[in-house]
């Protein structure tokens, strides 16, 4: 036994308080020592412990109690380490903690090699860093470049309580960059994001994910999915791009199997010509012309006005699509894609709210001479029933791309052994070697003359006994992430975000709001209701969807287009729609290619229940309908209606009340006299080549953007047998 014994092996120094040398049976040389261990390498490294036991022909140091490892990059500290220096190679077992530049790391297992600079964790790994805890299985972290890469389930959590959990991927704590390829999803408070690749900058705020991308906002029950997705935390928008979807749920009426939008095929009275109405209803039009419907606080409140007659009875229903006719559920979904989607959160006081201060009753008739009804504010526009697309000016050249490529796992040949190390239980390799015989070598342990011991690391033994504790509890404690979490987080945003609220909205409770934008190609399907436009614009705040770019809605049989188209939606229910600039609405008769028609320069609907209530038709308003006799099936005369304005009262989806209001001129024509000259209004325009069909066609095709206005013909037979065929406008 020697006090304080120095001794040299093959450039390394082992030093102590006490020890001594000795050989077994085979000839093997060991060093114990006692006290004060200290280990010196070459490279500099050093090793604390309280106890060591050396063998000298491997190379190989079992060190415990207050074990230190200090080298230039980090500082590993355990109770049992097992330490070839030889490879500069080191295990611990039985807890650990390895502290790199900020980041501290403990596990029940790890792998250490010096030279690379790579460390492998096993059970139970914690990373904590000053911006991001991690908790995973297995892992490798490289202290020089700090880049850790995940072989396993992994949840890394933030400071602003977003977190990433993946199966797979790096993640450099310094740059805080990271890619991950299997399993992915980014949460941040209200905020989903997954894809199969997915790419995340944590200094710039930055998630980018690439195939199968999902998008969810359960606060503003907002769900979109695509080929790309684009991330920012600073205005948490979404940039959607390669198929993007966005996905709304909306209410329904439960009693309501109609449409809930403007049909001119809804008219059911002797002057609107329904397709539905009876033979002796529509015989009675010219008749009825010259009566007067209103009551006397109507007409003093409508002024100048020509009403014609309602039948009050043999009104029927609005007619619906073959399927439409089945009970509508309490809630459905609402499909909107385009080429690219935009959604971001602004402050409240920067959104541009639209006050149209519609009125009910009609409002006062306006001078066409003094009234611009064009809108050039709005450059874009759009909106779903309680979820639609807006958003402010796109700026995507402000998006810096800071994701680079971070290096590939695959590259770290030497490392595999030691991976596939980590996924068995530890091994007795130390003992087996020391039951190895081998051939005695000549002893080359010398004794040196005793120095005095190097500087220790300043960190007490007490400290140490007291960070290994903690480390243990917290490793017993904390929730490790067991490979189902994706499954879960997607499944209950799903379901938060097709619950539909039952409390009414307030639009200014909040300091921001949620905007969406669509651009290109829009197009949007729902069951009852389908539209296309080039660009869509939808604030949450107000519920108000614009469409803008030739947009053109379709519902049931009934086709709708304007310059620019506003929709109203109130506690997920249709409100009002506003159509500005040459509106138009088209439904077609009889499935025949006539067509009931009604324009202006502004129509004005109201909704109840999501059921057309009242509509109004302002500026050169005019109306075409072909009558129909139900009894025979066929067409028996054209209706042709000009006023200042058209006013229709519905109930129960039928028509309660029809009145021209000023500057009035009406004619009937018998269905023979029908020519290309009378049979379209100006600006007819007929689309239905272009109405999404599915969701499946919502994705897979793009309106075709013409200007020729195509009919498809059918046998005249199927309109009127005997009678001379119209002439199709060319």
């Amino acid at each position: 036994m020697f006090y304080r014994p120095v001794y040299e092996h093959k450039g390394s120094t082992l030093s102590a308080d006490s020890g001594y040398v000795h050989s077994d049976k085979i000839g093997r040389d060991f060093f114990e020592a006692y006290g004060n261990v200290i280990i010196t390498q070459p490279s500099g490294t050093q090793i604390f412990a309280d106890k060591l036991h050396y063998e000298a022909s491997t190379q190989l140091a079992t060190l415990t109690q207050s074990v230190r490892m200090v080298d230039g990059q980090a500082l590993l500290t355990t109770n049992y380490l097992t330490y070839d220096l030889r490879n500069s190679h080191g295990t611990y077992k039985g807890g650990g903690r390895i502290v790199s530049k900020g980041d501290t790391i403990t596990s029940n297992t790890a792998y250490y090699y010096e030279k690379s600079g790579d460390t492998y964790f096993k059970n139970k790994v914690v990373v904590r860093s000053p911006s991001v805890k991690i908790f995973t299985d297995t892992m490798q972290y490289n202290s020089f470049s700090k880049d850790t890469y995940f072989f396993g389930a992994t949840n890394m959590k933030g400071n602003k309580g977003e977190n990433l959990y993946t199966q797979k991927g790096v993640y450099n704590t310094g740059s805080g960059q990271a890619r991950f390829t299997k399993n992915n999803i980014y949460t941040e408070n209200s905020k989903i994001l997954k894809g199969d690749t997915l790419y995340y900058d944590r200094t710039a705020g930055i998630g980018k994910a690439i195939k199968n991308v999902i998008f969810i906002d359960t606060a503003d029950k907002f769900y979109t999915y695509g080929g790309y997705g684009l991330y920012r935390q600073a205005d948490q928008s979404i940039l959607m791009t390669d198929k993007p979807l966005v996905v709304s749920v909306v209410k329904n009426d439960s009693t309501s199997n109609g449409s809930s939008l403007p049909s001119p095929n809804a008219a059911n009275t002797t002057n609107t010509v329904n397709p539905a109405n009876t033979a002796n209803t529509a015989n009675s039009i010219e008749k009825e012309n010259s009566k007067a419907v209103l009551s006397k606080k109507e007409k003093q409140k409508e002024g100048n006005t020509k009403p014609t007659s309602v039948a009050k009875e043999g009104l029927t229903t609005l007619p619906t699509d073959s399927g439409a006719t089945k009970m509508a559920p309490s809630v459905d979904s609402l499909f909107l894609t385009a080429d690219t989607l935009f959604s971001r959160v602004i402050p409240l006081k920067e959104y541009q709210a639209k006050q149209f201060n519609l009125d009910r009753e009609g409002g006062k008739i306006e001078d066409a001479n003094d009234i611009d009804y064009g809108d050039e504010e709005d450059t874009s526009s759009l909106a779903t029933d309680s979820l639609l697309v807006d958003s402010l000016a796109l700026d995507t050249t402000k998006l810096s791309n800071k994701l680079s490529a971070l290096k590939d796992t695959t590259a770290l040949k030497e490392k595999n052994n030691a991976i596939a190390e980590l996924k068995k239980a530890p091994t007795k390799a130390a003992a087996a070697k020391l039951q190895t015989p081998i051939n005695k070598p000549k002893s080359t342990v010398t004794a040196i003359k005793p120095k005095s011991a190097p500087t220790v690391i300043n960190q007490s033994k007490v400290q140490l006994d007291k960070n290994f504790r903690a480390d243990s509890v917290l490793r017993k404690k904390t929730i490790f992430p067991k490979g189902t979490e994706v499954d879960s987080i997607l499944t209950k945003a799903q379901q938060s975000v097709a619950q539909v609220d039952s409390v009414k909205q307030t639009s200014l409770d909040t300091g921001s709001t949620r905007i969406v934008n669509a651009y290109h190609h829009v197009r949007l399907f729902k069951s009852d209701f389908q539209a296309v436009a080039d660009s869509v614009y939808y604030g949450m705040v107000d519920s108000m969807f614009r469409f803008m770019g030739k947009p053109m809605i379709w519902a049931e049989s009934s086709q709708i287009s304007a310059d620019t188209i506003y929709l109203q939606v109130k506690n997920q229910k249709l409100e009002n729609a506003l159509l500005l600039q040459n509106a138009f609405m088209v439904s077609s008769v009889l499935d025949s290619i006539k067509y009931n028609q009604l324009k202006g320069r502004k129509i004005t609907a109201f909704f109840t229940n999501n059921k057309l209530d009242r509509l109004f038709v302002d500026g050169n308003a005019e109306s075409l309908y072909f009558i129909v006799n139900d009894k025979q099936n066929i067409i028996t005369e054209l209706f042709h209606d000009r006023s200042a304005r058209i006013k229709i009262l519905m109930k129960n989806s039928r028509i309660k009340n029809y009145v021209s209001i000023q500057k009035v001129e009406s004619k009937i024509y018998p269905f023979s006299k029908v020519t290309s000259e009378n049979e379209f209004l100006p600006g007819f325009i007929w689309k239905p080549q272009d109405r999404p069909k599915s969701k499946l066609d919502l994705l897979n095709r793009t309106r075709e953007v013409t200007t020729d206005i195509k009919i498809d013909a059918k046998p005249e037979k199927e309109i009127l047998k005997g009678d001379p065929p119209a002439t199709k406008k060319k």
